[in-house]
């Protein structure tokens, strides 16, 4: 890679790291948050689902517009504003008092606005970037850094609330604003970004793309957003759990809520490795890794012992790193560039409302119990498995021709080669 695409995809990769501290940084401090703003743990839980759903649902807005306009001039100015959110939130918690909580979670919605523009634009942008082969280890890399922030945001989120509880709000801020400039700065678009069609003529090939591909995309997009549900659903139950029923200090639990983002970063780059010359074998590697996580929330509603949860939650990582670059390249590499920031983008979304629906969803089956908890879990994995099974055509998404962005290479590369007719 020449230095100056290292440079871009380091400040490219910094994108989802920092979007993943926006949420798995509290874990850690949500006890005391509880404690010092009396808060049940469905308001709790709010605390990441007003980040969430506000970036699921303007998500497919900002791709459409760094389809028409390019990446840079969406994802700097939301870097920004997920910094000035984090901004607000932090000095709510100072200053406010009884408006502490109204405040926090005012600042968490701003964070979820500029989230909107953050990590898809990335992706979209290094697929651009990037062709070929070298795009899937790509795609592999970026989930990786995005499962780097996963491990080092709840160990962070740990030592940062032993100094002072609100301090990873003020951490977002003073990371995701430099960033947005460096990034506006440093990194450069291929030619030709933005492409100013009228909005009707953009809706419609993109509406083409789902005409064409729509029970393959729609498979891809519940396997990510229930793999997302259940990995943050599943770190919402850590949360709760490893204090009151462990005894865990905030540190302790840190690295606990490591294990699993640890196992899928690195999981991630393997995969992603390994697909860039064996794409053919994408959809068995999602439903793999589907059926794993399943596999381990079976484990999880038959066993209580705090060594078999934590075996148990590493394997859960294993199977996201599994799924999750799968998905990406598969989605950054199905459209051609004038629509891949709407469809990326609408994965995006898609993985934020499995995200901003996890924790109170898990918070609410945990008063049930916790059997009940991850038998449901288990039974969503397995039903998603079935219909990526059956619905998933890896052909039909990845072996047409997208629009001569040299991708057509690396689809040509991994379609099933034609049989030579029998001599008559």
């Amino acid at each position: 890679m020449k230095p100056q695409l290292r440079l871009s995809f380091g400040l490219l990769a910094a994108v989802p790291f920092l979007m993943v501290l926006g949420n798995s940084m509290l874990f850690p401090i949500f006890p005391k948050l509880q404690s010092e703003l009396h808060l049940s743990g469905f308001q709790t839980s709010l605390i990441v689902t007003a980040f969430s759903i506000p970036a699921g649902l303007l998500i497919p807005i900002a791709g459409y517009l760094s389809d028409r306009f390019g990446r840079k001039p969406v994802m700097a100015p939301a870097l920004v504003i997920f910094g000035f959110g984090a901004l607000v939130a932090g000095l709510s918690l100072s200053f406010l008092g009884p408006l502490a909580y109204a405040g926090l979670i005012v600042g968490r919605i701003i964070q979820g606005f500029g989230a909107a523009g953050m990590a898809q634009l990335a992706m979209a942008l290094s697929a651009d970037i990037f062709k070929g082969g070298q795009r899937a280890k790509v795609m592999g890399q970026l989930e990786a850094a995005n499962g780097l922030g996963k491990v080092i945001s709840p160990i962070a989120g740990a030592v940062a609330g032993i100094v002072l509880w609100l301090l990873p709000f003020y951490l977002f801020a003073a990371l995701s604003i430099p960033e947005g400039i460096l990034l506006w700065l440093l990194v450069r678009e291929p030619k030709g970004a933005g492409k100013k069609q009228p909005f009707s003529q953009y809706y419609a090939g993109f509406k083409n793309v789902f005409a064409t591909k729509g029970l393959s995309l729609g498979a891809l997009l519940l396997s990510g957003t229930t793999v997302l549900f259940i990995l943050f659903g599943t770190l919402f139950y850590l949360s709760e759990v490893l204090e009151k029923n462990y005894g865990m200090s905030n540190l302790s639990s840190g690295f606990v809520l490591a294990l699993p983002v640890g196992a899928m970063a690195g999981t991630s780059l393997l995969v992603g490795n390994y697909l860039a010359k064996r794409a053919k074998y994408a959809k068995l590697v999602i439903i793999s890794g589907t059926l794993l996580v399943g596999a381990v929330m079976l484990v999880n509603a038959f066993f209580v012992d705090r060594w078999v949860l934590f075996a148990a939650i590493s394997l859960m990582g294993f199977g996201g790193g599994f799924v999750l670059p799968t998905l990406t390249l598969l989605f950054t590499s199905a459209t051609e560039p004038s629509e891949r920031g709407m469809v990326t983008s609408l994965y995006g979304g898609v993985r934020f409302i499995g995200v901003a629906l996890g924790p109170p969803t898990f918070g609410w089956l945990l008063k049930q119990g916790t059997a009940p908890l991850f038998l449901t879990a288990a039974g969503l994995l397995g039903a998603t498995a079935v219909l990526v099974f059956m619905f998933l055509d890896l052909q039909q998404v990845l072996g047409k021709e997208a629009g001569g962005d040299e991708r057509d290479k690396y689809v040509i590369a991994f379609a099933p080669r034609p049989r030579p007719r029998e001599s008559q």
